[in-house]
C-alpha cells in the first residue's frame, strides 16, 4: 500500500525554497528556517509570497514532489507536476467513458450516492449528539433518504443526476447552521458562497476544500488518471473537473466535518478571520496555521475502508478511490465503488 508521506505547507510570506544537498531549505531573508529530506515529502504547498529557485523547482519534479501555488487565502494559482507517466491507455478509455452518457451515468450515480449518504451521516450524527433534537434536521436527512431511494430505484442521464446532487447540496446546507453549536456569535452559516466567500464558515469550509483538491489532483496522477476530465463536472479549461468528482464524495466527512469540530470545539476563533476591502473573508496566519495542523492529523487516523477492507489512513483514501476509479476503467471492476462512510 502506498506510505502516507507529508505535505510541506509554507504560510511564512517572503519565505524562498532552495536544495540543500538532499533537502528542501526554506529561507527567509538570511537566515535557513527550516530543512526537510525530499524522501520524506509527497508535494509542497506554498501560500501567498513564497518563491522558490529553478534547482528546488527541477529537484522537486525529479523526486515526484508535486508543488502548488495559492494565494495567501487559498486560491489556486498554480501547479508544479514532473511529465506525465499514466497509461495512455487508461486515459483514451477514461475520455471515452465520459463523452458515453450511460457509461458516465454509472460512475456519476455512484458518486452521488456516496456523496448523499455521506452527507445524511454528518447531519445523523449530529442529530444523535445534540441535546434536543432539531426538526430542521430530521426533515433534511428524510429529505436526503428520498433522494437516495430515487437514486437507487432509476438510472438518469448524467444532466440529470447534476440536478439531483445540487438539490441535496442545497438541502445539506440549508441546515448546516444547525451543526454548528459553539461560538455562534461568531460563527454563523446563512448560505454557501464560494467566490468569494462571505463569512468564516465558508472560508474555513473553502480553505480545506482547497487542501482537499490538491490531493486528490495527485492521487489522481499517481494512478495514471487525467485529473481534468470528469464525468460529474463538466469540463472547462483549467479547471479539475474529475478532482472535483472524488472529492464530492469525501467533502462532507473529510472537509466539513473537521470545519465543525474545529469551531464546536474552539480550537479557532471568530477573531482569527477578517473582511477584506473586496467583501471577501479570510483567515490569518495564526488561524491558517492551526486548521493546517488539524488537517495533517486529521489525515493521519487510522480507520477501515469500507470497500477495500483493510486499514488505512485517511489520507490515503484519495489514492485508494483513484485506484477503484481506475481499475473500473480498466475494466476489472464492473462498477466504480465510492467511498460511503460508515459512522
Amino acid at each position: 500500500m502506498k506510505k502516507l508521506l507529508n505535505t510541506l505547507y509554507i504560510t511564512t510570506q517572503s519565505s524562498y525554497l532552495h536544495k540543500d544537498g538532499e533537502t528542501v531549505a526554506v529561507r527567509l531573508e538570511d537566515r535557513d528556517l527550516l530543512r526537510v529530506p525530499i524522501h520524506t515529502l509527497e508535494s509542497i504547498v506554498c501560500f501567498g509570497r513564497v518563491s522558490m529557485s529553478p534547482p528546488m523547482m527541477g529537484f522537486c519534479m525529479e523526486r515526484k514532489v508535486e508543488v502548488s501555488f495559492l494565494s495567501e487565502h487559498g486560491e489556486f494559482w498554480a501547479g508544479l507536476r514532473g511529465p506525465v507517466t499514466g497509461n495512455i491507455l487508461l486515459r483514451r478509455q477514461q475520455h471515452l467513458t465520459a463523452e458515453d452518457d450511460p457509461r458516465a451515468a454509472r460512475i456519476v450515480q455512484s458518486i452521488v450516492l456516496a456523496k448523499i449518504a455521506n452527507c445524511q451521516t454528518v447531519l445523523m450524527r449530529a442529530q444523535r449528539e445534540r441535546a434536543e433534537p432539531s426538526e430542521a434536521l430530521d426533515g433534511a436527512i428524510r429529505r436526503l433518504a428520498r433522494s437516495l431511494e430515487h437514486l437507487l430505484a432509476v438510472e438518469e442521464p448524467v444532466e440529470r443526476l447534476r440536478g439531483l446532487e445540487g438539490d441535496a447540496a442545497r438541502t445539506y446546507f440549508s441546515v448546516f447552521d444547525e451543526l454548528i453549536v459553539a461560538q455562534k456569535d461568531g460563527f454563523i452559516f446563512q448560505g454557501r458562497s464560494r467566490r468569494p466567500p462571505l463569512d468564516a464558515v465558508n472560508a474555513l469550509l473553502s480553505f480545506l476544500y482547497t487542501l482537499l483538491v490538491h490531493d486528490v489532483v495527485g492521487a489522481l496522477e499517481a494512478v495514471g488518471l487525467d485529473p481534468y476530465a470528469g464525468f460529474l463536472h463538466a469540463c472547462r479549461p483549467g479547471r479539475p473537473s474529475l478532482a472535483l468528482d472524488v472529492m464530492e464524495e469525501l467533502r462532507p466527512i473529510l472537509a466539513d466535518r473537521l470545519a465543525l469540530t474545529l469551531i464546536n470545539r474552539q480550537q479557532i476563533k471568530a477573531s482569527g478571520f477578517r473582511k477584506l476591502d473586496s467583501g471577501a473573508v479570510a483567515m490569518d496566519d495564526v488561524t491558517r496555521k492551526e486548521v493546517l495542523q488539524a488537517w495533517q492529523k486529521r489525515k493521519l487516523e487510522e480507520v477501515t475502508h469500507p470497500f477495500v477492507g483493510e486499514s488505512a489512513s485517511i489520507g490515503l483514501f484519495p489514492h485508494l478511490q483513484a485506484l477503484l476509479l481506475a481499475r473500473h476503467l480498466r475494466g476489472d471492476l464492473d462498477a466504480y465503488p465510492a467511498l460511503v462512510w460508515k459512522s
